[in-house]
């Protein structure tokens, strides 16, 4: 048989019983502690990262592609809008094996410009009453030099663009802001060759008083110190669903006076509220950051207002609760250029990007959209016609 024809009737079994076969390892890997369990699922797509032949042989039979599909922004040609989320993989180790899985972008990182370790364990947790995680890690990572030259190296036969995400060291003070902001370039210098976009991330709340950069004349500070070296390489800044409505509206005017490409809304949430999981197991696995389900409706409301305030030049990258084609549909509605997955993509498995990419197909061919932006289009006057008639 050749490996055309093996693709071939691997992409049908595939299509036939993906959902089971997750369905049956994923007792397996949940038996493990959760940070265990992210290490052995990584370290299962160390041979499709380092094989070629297996990993065109994954992407042929995984992966999913319509053209209708294609987004073009900041530059970019991205083959779907399914991208996947900052935090997967820190060290930028896995970045061909998950573009075979059918993603149509990947953020790596966050990295830091001093190599970390993470925050003391336990530092992450499952709430599966809530399709949740909550984590603590801190940005752990191999420093943003050697990430960024792995990343160089490996991205040559790539198809699809790859993002890297930047944080600040756990040993640099946020006082002297000074101090800070030098942080933040040499990441930046370090990493600026290997990624097509870079997303500044101060907004995650397991560093401490990271979250205070997201104040208007801090983030004016940071911005600036970024932009001046950027040049023509996209930037964005990521951030938190926790910020108030006007919080988000000032930190989107300062992106957008900067230069910046545009947002990614949003981080994970300190918010406990609606949850399944009892308030005991809640106080029990404390401080953290939550993704997952829950998220969904603040980052969605997030995402439309930084659209509205940013216009339709800037790109936003919605993430936060995208579990299938219906949420990932509704982010894009709501003002989204792309979304990203993370906490459903370890709940629903590594098919999740071609079950959301082969929905949205579906969606074009039942509503006879020409292509995604007309799908968006046509959804879009649907739900506000749906709305009018109550």
């Amino acid at each position: 048989m050749t490996r055309l024809g093996f693709a071939h009737d691997l992409r049908t079994f595939s299509n036939r019983h993906s959902i089971g076969m997750y369905a049956l390892l994923r007792p397996i890997l949940f038996s493990f502690e959760p940070a265990r369990a992210h290490a052995v699922a990584m370290s299962s797509l160390a041979p499709v990262e380092h094989v070629a032949p297996l990993r065109a042989l994954v992407r042929s039979a995984v992966s999913f592609h319509d053209p209708r599909l294609e987004v073009r922004k900041m530059g970019l040609v991205y083959p779907n809008p399914i991208g996947v989320a900052a935090g997967l993989d820190k060290n930028g180790e896995r970045a061909r094996a998950l573009e075979a899985l059918g993603f149509g972008h990947v953020e790596l990182g966050t990295v830091t410009a001093e190599p970390q370790g993470p925050n003391p364990t336990p530092n992450l947790f499952r709430l599966p009453a809530d399709g949740a995680l909550v984590n603590r890690l801190g940005f752990p990572n191999e420093g943003a030099k050697k990430v960024g030259a792995r990343v160089l190296e490996r991205k040559a036969g790539m198809r699809v663009p790859v993002g890297i995400s930047i944080g600040k060291s756990r040993s640099v003070p946020l006082e002297p802001l000074d101090a800070a902001l030098e942080d933040y370039v040499t990441s930046f210098e370090a990493i600026r060759s290997a990624a097509d976009f870079v997303v500044v991330n101060i907004s995650s709340p397991n560093t401490k008083d990271l979250r205070a950069l997201q104040a208007a004349d801090m983030a004016r500070h940071l911005f600036s110190a970024l932009m001046m070296r950027a040049a023509a390489l996209p930037l964005l800044v990521k951030i938190a669903p926790d910020l108030s409505d006007d919080a988000v509206d000032a930190i989107c005017v300062e992106a957008d006076r900067a230069g910046l490409a545009g947002v990614v809304a949003t981080n994970t949430t300190i918010a406990r509220d609606g949850l399944a999981t009892s308030a005991e197991d809640l106080e029990a696995i404390g401080a953290g950051g939550l993704s997952g389900l829950p998220l969904f409706p603040r980052s969605l409301a997030v995402v439309k207002q930084a659209r509205a305030r940013l216009g339709p030049n800037a790109c936003v990258i919605g993430v936060g609760g995208i579990h299938g084609t219906e949420s990932a549909l509704a982010m894009l509605r709501a003002g989204a250029d792309l979304v990203q997955l993370y906490t459903s993509f370890i709940y629903e498995g590594p098919f999740l990007p071609r079950t959301i990419t082969r929905g949205l197909v579906k969606r074009m061919d039942a509503e006879g959209a020409s292509s995604l932006a007309d799908l968006v289009r046509t959804s879009t006057t649907s739900s506000a016609h749906r709305a009018a008639l109550g």
